[in-house]
């Protein structure tokens, strides 16, 4: 008797009086192959199925096989399985076990689960994406259609009091595992060395100092991939190397799980697969590397990347159970025993991290727009949640308000995430759905076909494959074709077109070196220079593998530039003027892709209004110091600055204010210009003075004038922008007979006072007093200086002069 037969007279009272309820189990209680058989007989189950959610499809196979064989009966009666590529049920199963996407599928198509009693969610802990919505739906549809469904979250490290608040406070049932004592050994490893050695090294020893069978825990198929040639290569005889991955064919998978054979002890390589709802017969030594590869969403490439991270210590934890499942045992890690005090409590819920397109539009689906008033335990991030929606937008499945449109249930009626279901419903308008289908059956299922980089081959390849996983993929994706209900006809599209459709921001340009390419978005990728597709000059990427600066495309097809008229909407088209070699400006035309020039246009005469627009639009950029100033000009703006600065109500002709205004003042005088240096003084001061109102105009000399008459008749420029303000420089003998100091515009004109020489002498903003001041000594030392000029003692009753004395004088 298993220790999960203690808790069941609780677990049935707590379903017999209420509608959820909470079961924490260890790993080797076993909840998942005695709950479902053991509820079905319960009153409230009476004619209804039962259905058994499991994260991945070997554990749904496997749990639906163990079933059926404690009732002596074959997979298909009473116990049947629905996964992606298969499915055994008949019309008397009344167990259905599933993962998880195929449950958001039923509750989706059908959300009263019409014939359903009760929906075990089983190993909730790994708290992928589509368990949460599964429970958030069941448990929406449970408070408003289904008030008898029955509901059980069953886990094995859950906290499970968390998960009785979101419903409703359900009752949570503990049942003590059984598991057998397990050594842990910690081994340690130098992070510069390859982990296949590590590996390599600790089954050896593992090996020599345990019997039975072995569970080797690495992050994903590369890694088991080269562990098993690494072990290979050492023939050790009675050795069986088995591994096991997603992307493997269920026959292989299966014998992967199976005992070993008499006088064999096998030696599994698995992934994290293997951590939970899993007993592989005769494994009794785990060697765990630490380290496991999860998906890691990228919103601003759109991308999907597999980050290789520390396990948790709740997986940590799950895979050395594993060790104890059947007798004693032994864990080796390959880390140092202190290490794992720093590992995470818990791996992070997947909703956290995940493309949430596919949640948004089965939320829509729903009915709902966001996830409000829904049960789930991590909400969704608002910012992913909003891109997830924008996206959905651009594939047309949601309107301007949010809402589903006819596309957007077309697309949520597909078993596919909404990205390939558009490819597939588009290419089903020129009838080929199947092509686009196949396509998908790519992306998803990893492996298919090879692993070739170009599309074209690895369709070819797995039509030629007759194995039953690659015949499972086939009819499936004639049956995701079937879906579209679109018999349509017309010119054959590319595969590049379709895979496009799906990912039109993987769209690639080739650049620089052969082999080289960069995305819509301006990020880079490669495929390797030998590689046919390194000649192609546009692709259409479906898959790329990470990178720091760039990703390798491992799944791509050639793309005709001519077929990206089909996402002219997502043009961007800039119009600009350049300098030919000549110095003439000629129009270049760009339509652009995101970052991508999709065609290149020169003018060599281009209209005379784009020219002018483009020179003032430079100007705008780079300052008005481009603009052939003269002085009249100049000594406009210095006295506007200067009245503006006194009294705001003047016309302000600074540079900001100018460069505001460029379209009043400048575009219209570049007219049938070519280069801002063919621009007249004259023409830009006349520019200038439209800004000044013509009452201003009237009054500007008056209140600012340009020149100053000295008591000679010589007129002198004043200098507006003058630190110490207006002013002007002139001879000191010009100036005689002034007995009062000048003004303009109110305040008094600076006067630098200069030598016959034009040397300074004085600067002053008050002519008598140094007149009855210094002027004594300035004009001891200028007599003595320039004799022949004339220095009077009374400057301010003297008449002006402009030259020296004659000869003889």
């Amino acid at each position: 008797m298993l220790p999960i037969h203690d808790a069941l007279p609780e677990l049935k009272a707590a379903l017999s009086l209420g509608s959820a309820a909470v079961l924490v189990a260890p790993p080797g209680a076993g909840k998942t192959t005695v709950v479902p058989l053991e509820l079905l007989a319960e009153p409230w189950a009476a004619g209804g199925r039962i259905i058994v959610l499991e994260p991945r499809r070997l554990a749904a196979r496997a749990a639906a096989e163990r079933m059926a064989r404690t009732l002596g009966e074959p997979v298909g009666q009473t116990v049947g399985y629905r996964v992606r590529l298969q499915t055994k049920v008949s019309a008397a199963t009344r167990i259905e076990v599933v993962t998880e996407g195929v449950f958001t599928r039923m509750i989706l198509g059908d959300p009263e689960l019409a014939g359903v009693a009760c929906v075990i969610f089983d190993e909730f802990h790994e708290r992928s994406l589509d368990a949460d919505l599964g429970l958030a739906l069941a448990r929406d549809a449970q408070k408003l259609i289904r008030d008898d469904l029955r509901l059980l979250v069953m886990s094995a490290t859950l906290d499970g009091a968390a998960v009785a608040r979101l419903l409703d406070d359900a009752p949570v049932v503990e049942s003590q595992g059984r598991m057998f004592p397990v050594e842990t050994r910690y081994l340690g490893r130098d992070p510069a060395a390859r982990l296949e050695d590590a590996v390599v090294r600790a089954v050896e020893r593992a090996l020599a100092e345990e019997g039975g069978s072995l569970l080797v825990f690495l992050p994903g198929q590369g890694e088991i991939l080269r562990t098993a040639e690494r072990l290979a290569e050492r023939r050790r005889a009675h050795v069986e190397i088995a591994p096991l991955y997603g992307a493997l064919d269920p026959r292989d998978q299966d014998r992967a799980i199976q005992p070993a054979l008499d006088g064999v002890r096998k030696v599994v390589l698995a992934t994290s697969i293997a951590e939970t709802s899993l007993t592989i017969q005769g494994v009794r030594v785990v060697i765990d590397s630490g380290v496991a590869r999860v998906p890691r969403y990228d919103p601003a490439s759109g991308l999907t990347r597999l980050a290789t991270v520390r396990v948790s210590r709740a997986a940590a934890d799950q895979r050395r159970g594993r060790a104890g499942r059947t007798e004693p045992g032994a864990c080796y890690r390959l880390w140092d025993e202190a290490e794992t005090r720093a590992l995470p409590a818990y791996a992070d819920p997947e909703i956290l991290d995940a493309d949430l397109s596919g949640l948004a539009l089965d939320l829509a689906r729903w009915g709902a727009k966001d996830a409000a008033g829904l049960a789930f335990l991590d909400p969704p991030p608002a910012a992913a949640f909003g891109e997830a929606r924008a996206l959905l937008r651009r594939l047309d499945a949601l309107d301007a308000d949010g809402v589903l449109t006819d596309h957007g249930r077309a697309l949520a009626d597909m078993p596919l995430a909404p990205r390939l279901a558009h490819m597939v419903l588009k290419a089903a308008d020129t009838g080929q759905a199947v092509r686009a289908a196949r396509i998908a059956a790519l992306v998803t299922e990893r492996g298919l076909g090879g692993r070739d980089a170009d599309i074209r081959h690895r369709l070819d390849a797995l039509e030629r494959d007759r194995s039953p996983r690659a015949r499972d993929a086939k009819a499936l994706a004639d049956r995701w074709a079937s879906l579209t209900g679109r018999p349509g006809k017309g010119e054959p599209l590319s595969d590049g077109l379709l895979t496009a459709f799906a990912y039109p921001e993987r769209i690639a340009k080739a650049r620089g070196g052969q082999g080289e390419f960069q995305l819509v978005t301006g990020r880079g990728a490669f495929v390797e220079p030998t590689d046919a597709l390194a000649r192609e000059p546009w692709l259409a990427i479906a898959e790329l593998g990470g990178g720091q600066t760039r990703d390798r495309i491992t799944l791509a097809a050639p793309l005709d530039p001519a077929e990206l008229a089909a996402f002219a909407d997502q043009f961007e088209v800039e119009e600009r003027l350049e300098e030919s070699g000549g110095g003439r400006l000629r129009a270049k035309r760009l339509t652009r892709l995101g970052r991508l020039t999709i065609r290149e246009e020169v003018d060599d005469n281009p209209e005379k209004a784009l020219v002018a627009r483009a020179l003032a639009d430079r100007v705008r950029r780079e300052g008005l110091k481009l603009l052939p100033w003269g002085a009249a000009a100049e000594s406009l703006r210095e006295r506007a600055r200067f009245l503006h600065a006194r009294d705001p109500a003047w016309a302000d002709l600074s540079d900001a204010a100018l460069t505001a205004r460029l379209d009043d003042w400048l575009l219209p005088i570049l007219d049938g210009v070519r280069r801002l240096g063919d621009l007249k003084p004259d023409v830009l001061d006349g520019a200038l003075r439209t800004l000044i109102p013509w009452d201003q105009q009237r009054r500007l000399d008056a209140a600012a004038p340009a020149r100053w008459s000295a008591p000679t008749g010589n007129s002198f420029a004043i200098d507006y922008a003058a630190e110490a303000g207006p002013r002007v420089d002139v001879r000191v003998g010009e100036v005689y007979g002034l007995s009062e100091h000048p003004v303009v515009g109110g305040v008094p004109l600076t006067l630098s006072l200069l030598s016959p020489a034009h040397r300074p002498i004085q600067t002053t903003k008050d002519l008598p007093g140094f007149w009855k001041g210094s002027w004594k000594e300035v004009r001891t030392e200028m007599k003595g200086r320039y004799p022949r000029h004339v220095w009077p003692e009374d400057p301010a009753s003297a008449a002006a002069v402009t030259r020296a004395k004659p000869r003889g004088t």
